[in-house]
This record gives C-alpha cells, sequence and structure tokens, in this order.
C-alpha cells in the first residue's frame, strides 16, 4: 500500500463523530511507537514532519522511514508538512512525495494569507495533494512556532466560509483556546466550543483541525521531575474537552507535546536506574515503548478512531 491522501479518512471522521491523529515524528523509535499502536488498535494514521524534524533527520530520512512503516504496517498513512511557514517549503515537500501540507500564513494579514494559502493550494491540488492553512493564531512554541499569549488571536467565524471558499482549503486549523508546547494556561483550559459550533454551521461538513491539543499526561510529567528534569507547571488540554471537539467537526487533532514527554520520561528513567549502559538500543526501547502506550491511548480513548479501518 502507497502513502494514501488524508481526505478521505478525514471525511470518514466527521461523518463518524471521531478525530485521527496527527502524530509529529523525529526518529526512527517515535514512528515504530506510532505505528504499533495503530496497528494493534486498526485505526488510520497521519504521520506529520515539522520544518524542524525535516531538517533534523533529513526529508529522504524520514519519507524513507514512513514509507518502511507503510510497507510494514499495510496501515492507511498519510504524510504531511506541519506548520510550512512559505510557498517554497510546501512546494518542497509536494515534490518529495508528501500527500498533505499545511501552510501556516497566520501571521500575515487575512487578505496576505489568503493570498499565499490559495498559490499552496493551486500547486497541490495540481498534484493531488491535500492542503492544511491556519485561521487564528495560536499560543505557545513548538519548533519554528513561538507565539506570545498577547498575540493569540481566536478564529473569527465570519472570515472562515469567505477563507475557505476563496482559497480552495481542504481542512483549516482553528484557535479556540489550544496552545503549542507543554507550559501553557496560567489558570484552567477552557475551549471555546461556541466558536467551533458557529464554525460547523458557516461551513458544514469542512473538516476542522485542532493544534497545541496535547493533553500533557500527568503520569509523563511526574516521571521526567523524579529522573532530573523539570515539568513543573506544565499544563495541557483535558480529554473531555478534546473527545468532545472530535465529537464536532474536528477531524485531525495534532498531539506532538505528549510523545516527546513520553519519550523523554522512559529516557530519564532507564538511564538513571542503569547508569552504565551505553548501548542506544538498550534505552531507546523503554522509549519506543511508551511511545506505543501512549498513542494507544490517545487512538481509543480521545480520539475515537481505532477499529475504524
Amino acid at each position: 500500500m502507497p502513502l494514501v491522501s488524508p481526505k478521505e479518512m478525514l471525511k470518514k471522521a466527521y461523518d463518524g463523530g471521531y478525530a485521527i491523529g496527527a502524530f509529529n515524528v523525529n526518529n526512527l523509535e517515535t514512528i515504530q511507537g506510532i505505528v504499533e499502536a495503530a496497528k494493534e488498535e486498526k485505526a488510520p494514521l497521519i504521520l506529520q514532519v515539522s520544518k524542524g524534524a525535516r531538517a533534523y533527520a533529513n526529508s529522504i530520512y524520514l519519507k524513507k522511514l514512513v514509507e518502511a512503516a507503510v510497507e510494514e504496517s499495510n496501515l492507511p498513512i498519510a504524510l504531511h508538512l506541519d506548520h510550512g511557514d512559505s510557498y517554497e517549503l510546501c512546494k518542497s515537500c509536494i515534490d518529495d512525495g508528501f500527500t498533505s501540507v499545511m501552510i501556516d500564513a497566520s501571521h500575515h494579514s487575512f487578505e496576505e494569507n489568503i493570498r499565499i494559502t490559495s498559490e499552496v493550494v493551486k500547486y497541490a491540488h495540481d498534484r493531488g495533494v491535500m492542503v492544511e492553512a491556519e485561521l487564528g493564531r495560536l499560543a505557545g512554541v513548538e519548533d519554528e512556532v513561538n507565539v506570545s499569549d498577547a498575540d493569540a488571536v481566536y478564529t473569527d467565524p465570519n472570515q472562515v466560509e469567505e477563507f475557505v471558499k476563496r482559497t480552495g482549503v481542504d481542512s483549516l486549523a482553528i484557535a479556540i483556546g489550544t496552545s503549542h508546547g507543554a507550559f501553557k494556561f496560567k489558570g484552567e483550559a477552557k475551549l471555546r466550543f461556541d466558536i467551533l459550533e458557529e464554525i460547523q454551521k458557516r461551513v458544514p461538513g469542512f473538516p476542522i483541525v485542532l493544534h497545541g491539543a496535547s493533553s500533557v499526561l500527568p503520569e509523563y510529567a511526574a516521571m521526567i521531575n523524579q529522573y532530573g528534569g523539570s515539568m513543573a507547571g506544565a499544563k495541557g488540554i483535558p480529554e473531555d474537552m478534546l473527545r468532545k471537539a472530535g465529537s464536532m467537526a474536528v477531524c485531525k487533532i495534532n498531539i506532538d507535546s505528549d510523545l516527546r514527554m513520553a519519550f523523554t520520561g522512559a529516557l530519564r528513567k532507564h538511564l538513571y536506574d542503569n547508569p552504565a549502559h551505553f548501548d542506544p538500543r538498550q534505552y531507546l526501547t523503554p522509549a519506543r515503548a511508551l511511545i506505543k502506550e501512549c498513542v494507544k491511548h490517545k487512538l481509543v480513548n480521545v480520539l475515537g478512531c481505532n477499529n475504524k479501518i
């Protein structure tokens, strides 16, 4: 089975009232843990690569690792560019065989966002590639994305219909209270379901995406704290809120910070318990295993996309 477009899986998710997990990948062990979980839970997958991950691992290596995962698992897997910040980066990923790209021009004016997104949509659609865009701005820090609380802006439902029609984009990431990274929220997290409901009315049947949607699972934060790290004050989105969003118009939920925390926690624990170990296979094995455990939890208890293939 080749890499697939996420278009059909998002349509099924919308109609079925669940969400597809879009998991960020950086290395072999992360990909293996995610794919093993999805294989056992019979779940479709979106594996996404950020600009930073592409620079770190080399785009050719990452694509070949994802292709190997497809061949080994026989799962429907889409390869997606997360937070592409330019037409040139999106074009490069499309030419490299990605089946979906995100152009994030949300830091520009509304008209400039439309112009840049439209250029990417034209190039991508001519080659059968799906395009995600962003309207509104999420606070937080993750790879190349760095937005202060003061600069965060909720998505305006009044702009969504015009944006979708004028750009021809296939899905839209919105800002309703999620945040990038693990250190977020001065108080309790609160998603603006009123905005999501209004957007769903304006563009019925259109797939909506949530970024910054890790839950920052407390057991992983505690593990990092116990074995020499510092995750004090880390907060995420309560999982019941994510489940509710997935039952509405949200068809794709991005998860990155929880994966990083699981990987780091398992790695720290193993090296703390086994200070003489120096073989990477010894300490990367438990890290991969905890990635798998984390993803299985998300697929079943948060996304609801298990047993959907």
